[in-house]
C-alpha cells in the first residue's frame, strides 16, 4: 500500500469544468472521474491536507468554463497552458505548505493531467497518479500514461488505495 502523509501531501484536481466533463472520455466518464475525485476532495480535506483546483482559462472563456462543485476553501490555480505549474503560482504554493507529494486526478489524462504531473516531477515533486479520478479522450493515451508514463514518475493507485493510503 502506498502511504500517503496528509502533513506533506497535496491533492490536484485537473480541468473539472463544464465542458471538459462533459467530453466523450474513456475509460470512464466525466462523471465517475468527478465522484472519485470528490471522494478523494473530502478525505485530505478531512486529514487537514489541501486540495488544489487546477482550472484552465482559455481566451474569451467559452461557456462551460464553471467548476463542476463549488470550490470552498480550496486553492484555485487558473493556468492559461496545458500544464498546471507555467505562469502559475502552483508550485510556490506548494512548496509554501511543506508540500512533497502530489496526488493527482482530472481530465484529460493526456493533457492537463500528464502536463502537470510531468512538471511536478521535474520540479521534485513525488507524484501519486489516480488512475480511477482521471480519464483520457482516447483508451490508448490513458493506458499508456497509466502502464507506461506515470509509474516512470512516481507511482499510479486507484481511488480506494489513495483512501487507504492516506488513513
Amino acid at each position: 500500500m502506498t502511504k500517503i502523509d496528509p502533513a506533506t501531501a497535496a491533492l490536484l484536481l485537473i480541468d473539472l469544468q463544464e465542458r471538459v466533463v462533459t467530453l466523450p472520455t474513456t475509460p470512464y466518464t466525466g462523471e465517475e472521474v468527478v465522484a472519485n475525485a470528490l471522494r478523494l476532495r473530502a478525505a485530505f480535506r478531512r486529514a487537514g491536507a489541501p486540495v488544489v483546483i487546477v482550472k484552465v482559462s482559455r481566451p474569451g472563456n467559452p461557456p462551460g468554463n464553471e467548476l463542476v462543485f463549488e470550490p470552498g476553501d480550496d486553492k484555485i490555480v487558473t493556468k492559461y497552458t496545458i500544464g498546471g505549474f507555467a505562469g502559475t503560482d502552483l508550485d510556490e504554493f506548494l512548496r509554501g505548505a511543506g508540500i512533497r507529494t502530489v496526488v493527482f486526478g482530472g481530465i484529460a489524462t493526456e493533457f492537463g493531467v500528464e502536463s502537470t504531473l510531468r512538471a511536478a516531477a521535474d520540479h521534485g515533486y513525488d507524484t501519486v497518479a489516480v488512475s480511477d479520478a482521471m480519464t483520457a479522450l482516447s483508451g490508448i493515451s490513458h493506458e499508456n500514461a497509466i502502464t507506461k508514463i506515470f509509474p516512470r514518475l512516481g507511482t499510479v493507485v486507484t481511488t480506494d488505495e489513495a483512501l487507504a493510503g492516506l488513513a
